[in-house]
């Protein structure tokens, strides 16, 4: 701490805008985290669940005799268990309204299922032990009678008139019919179009695999529910386990966070594991301890994505965008989860940087037997980019108009900020030409055809391929930014945001640091109880950099202005004398001043203050959320093919991003990294793929390529920074950009270097020999 302790050197190297290290990365590589599988309470119990090996059935019954006498069983629990202790279904958190306005179908999922089963991986009993082992032990001995039905695994297979019913209050097995857009505009313009451009295109089912497999303690402590847990919000969770599950109030239950090891969306929900732990620590007297096996994540974590579309673009005879269209197809799973991916978001990031007049967004989401499907970074925002950028390039070979030069003539210009697309969005700032033109000089777009003829030496095909994107944040809530002073010397900054890998504790000490004139080091920084949060809207959608420093400034606000009425007290002058800069109360025309941290080290030591003006410089306040932003920039990629083999391997890549005000390059761009390495995997390798039987056979390692670093290019990233005008710091989220890039550009390089029309991802080794040897 001391070396930071010069707060004029500390806000030149560690303010806003300086890459400084994240403060958590000690403590972690030391291995001095503590992730919820590192947490153990006395007498705690183990648990694990005992999973459905069919896909459809009817749950006739359940025998744990035998299981129940094995040595350490302390309590096997099944639905009749949570049924009698009044605990409820978890809940769907979001209701779109269908086409025809109806709410969409919300069917019930139980901790444990009822009488029927309906995906390969539903938990049905959940059995405790003294110990982890005993705990699988007996589950496996534990008998299930399930009378098997028909299972379907896709939404073609589902919407069939033969389709076995999923859930009774889903006809057809239908979740939404969703519809968006002026459709008799869209239809209009498609007939006036001088070329269509029409692809069907496809989003495949992901694994979401965060680096930390799902974990839970339950307990309950002095007659109330408390579960340390790893996930994206602890207010949230809260309030889902309260209402939903526990059927009790948010202050009976409090949820505990430590380290989160990623997440991507995947941990933001109430899972069916909370429940049964929570009633079986209070039927045993003790806390249970559960964690997933990376063979049980497989099944029982959601999985992302999973869309099939028919995606449509109109032109005029100069290649200017009349309207788009996507139509389609959404897979929930066996249930719904918040379908945005398939819907809303669709709806809100189709439009990209391009100025198009007319909009239609079809989605049906339905229903199947499969691990249900929810957000996985990007949540629809990386797809709709996707669909759209693979549509630009598709017109132009189609229309013979260079792909660049008709992105150019599509952007919406600068100067039409603030633009009102016909998503419903406002966008307030944006350069996209700029940036386009940017990204292709740095990726050297004019030297590509010596890079294709050496590539043709060595026996490879050689492609490249451009993904503009631009994605819009997460919807507006409000969120806290609480400022504590503690006895140690340190301030801790409280807030509902939550990091699961992202590193926050940096760029709000970095934000709260400028502002107040304090060294990051002082900062400590508190998102995982709910005991101490008023609110929180948790961290997903790109908007934590947003809500959370508007939260914090503000908060930074208050403690100013508090902080000036106790000066003023301290140094007997009148509160409107007293200045404040670069952290230092002084009396206007006067060298007298006192800091902050001076201040504060005299109420830690007692200062009596009159009861007119504040005892603390303490803040807790709770921000409205300022609007959406608009992230955006554009990829290059090209890509190498080995025409013997199949194989892709990306060679190289470039991104220009415009994210606003950059408070941390060195975590943006590992935030890209990240995200284009996650799209690089989607695009060439990732699939999760079940059988005809509803049985997964990607269900491994063995079966489910991930992208390693062998996989990953060298980045070439720069920053076109222009501020967003809707938040004070003017910042834009950068999380999710990654992917949104990613999944264009890539695909176009590999459309590109095998010269077809489109081919779906991923595109593996396999696939691609396939097409070449059959077009041989």
């Amino acid at each position: 701490m001391d070396s930071f302790d010069d707060t004029a050197l500390a806000l030149t190297r560690f303010g806003v805008g300086q890459p400084v290290s994240r403060l958590e990365d000690p403590i972690l590589l030391r291995g001095k985290g503590s992730y919820t599988d590192d947490q153990n309470l006395p007498g705690q119990a183990y648990a694990v669940m005992v999973r459905s090996r069919h896909a459809h059935g009817i749950l006739k019954g359940i025998d744990s005799t035998a299981a129940a006498a094995m040595p350490g069983v302390l309590v096997i629990l099944t639905y009749a268990d949570l049924e009698a202790a009044g605990f409820g279904p978890m809940k769907c958190g979001m209701n779109i309204p269908q086409r025809d306005g109806s709410p969409m179908k919300t069917p019930p999922r139980h901790s444990l299922a009822k009488d029927r089963v309906r995906y390969v991986g539903e938990a049905v009993a959940c059995v405790v032990a003294e110990t982890a082992v005993q705990a699988k032990d007996a589950a496996e001995v534990v008998e299930t009678d399930i009378e098997a039905l028909p299972a379907v695994t896709t939404p073609a297979q589902g919407l069939a008139a033969d389709a076995p019913q999923i859930h009774d209050e889903a006809p057809g097995n239908i979740a939404i019919d969703f519809h968006y857009g002026d459709a008799e505009a869209v239809k209009k313009a498609f007939v006036e179009a001088a070329h269509v451009t029409r692809l069907e295109i496809n989003s495949n089912r992901i694994v979401v695999n965060p680096m930390e497999p799902r974990s839970a303690i339950g307990n309950v402590e002095n007659g109330r529910w408390v579960l340390r847990v790893g996930c994206q919000g602890v207010m949230g969770l809260r309030g889902g386990l309260a209402k939903d599950v526990l059927n009790t109030t948010p202050d009976k239950v409090r949820v505990l966070t430590g380290n989160v090891g990623g997440s991507f969306g995947m941990k933001s929900q109430v899972y069916p594991e909370y429940g049964p732990l929570l009633l079986a620590a209070r039927k045993l007297g003790r806390p249970v301890k559960w964690t997933d096996e990376r063979s049980e994540s497989f099944l029982s974590d959601h999985h992302g994505r999973d869309h099939q579309r028919v995606a449509e673009l109109a032109l005029d005879e100069d290649g200017r965008f009349l309207a788009v269209r996507l139509s389609g197809t959404g897979n929930a799973g066996a249930y719904i989860y918040p379908p945005m991916p398939a819907t809303t978001n669709a709806v809100k990031n189709l439009i990209d940087v391009y100025a198009t007049p007319a909009m239609e967004v079809n989605s049906r989401v339905v229903f199947t037997n499969t691990t249900p499907i929810a957000a996985y970074r990007g949540a629809g925002r990386p797809e709709a980019n996707y669909y759209m950028e693979r549509l630009i390039d598709t017109a132009a070979r189609e229309m013979g108009i260079d792909r660049i030069e008709l992105r150019r003539r599509n952007h919406i210009a600068p100067n039409a900020m603030p633009y009102k697309a016909p998503s419903g969005m406002n966008y307030d700032s944006g350069e996209f030409t700029t940036i386009l033109d940017k990204a292709v000089a740095i990726a050297d777009w004019n030297g590509f055809d010596k890079r294709k003829a050496e590539s043709a030496k060595r026996g490879k095909l050689r492609g490249r391929g451009i993904g503009q994107y631009l994605e819009v944040t997460g919807p507006p809530s409000k969120e806290y930014g609480g400022i504590r002073f503690e006895d140690d010397g340190t301030i801790t900054m409280l807030s509902g945001t939550l990091d699961y890998g992202q590193g926050h504790a940096t760029p709000f000490a970095q934000v709260l640091g400028d502002q107040l004139g304090i060294p990051v080091n002082r900062f400590r920084l508190l998102q995982g109880d709910s005991d101490q949060l008023k609110v929180g809207g948790g961290t997903g959608g790109s908007k934590s950099a947003l809500v959370g420093s508007q939260a914090f400034l503000e908060a930074g606000d208050k403690l100013i202005e508090q902080g000036k009425q106790i000066a003023a007290h301290v140094m007997e002058a009148a509160v409107v004398d007293i200045e404040f800069a670069n952290g230092r109360f002084t009396i206007a025309g006067t060298d007298r001043g006192v800091t902050i941290l001076e201040l504060a080290d005299k109420l830690r030591k007692g200062l009596k203050l009159p009861p007119d003006i504040p005892q603390s410089l303490d803040v807790s306040h709770i921000s409205d959320n300022p609007p959406f932003s608009f992230p955006n920039g554009c990829h290059v990629a090209e890509v190498e093919i080995d025409p013997d083999t199949g194989t892709i391997e990306v060679v190289r890549y470039f991104m220009v991003n415009d994210f606003g005000t950059v408070i941390n390059p060195m975590l943006t761009a590992g935030q890209a990294h990240g995200g284009v390495v996650q799209g690089i995997g989607q695009a060439l390798m990732e699939y999760a793929r079940y059988d005809e039987q509803g049985q997964p056979i990607t269900g491994s390692y063995m079966d489910y390529a991930m992208p390693r670093a062998t996989d990953a290019p060298g980045f070439s990233i720069e920053n076109h920074s222009v501020p967003c005008k809707t938040n004070r710091l003017g910042v834009k989220g950068c999380g999710e950009a990654g992917c949104a890039g990613a999944l264009p550009s890539v695909m176009n390089a590999v459309v590109d270097a095998l010269g077809v029309p489109h081919i779906d991802m991923p595109v593996t080794p396999e696939k691609v020999w396939r097409v070449l040897n059959g077009a041989r």
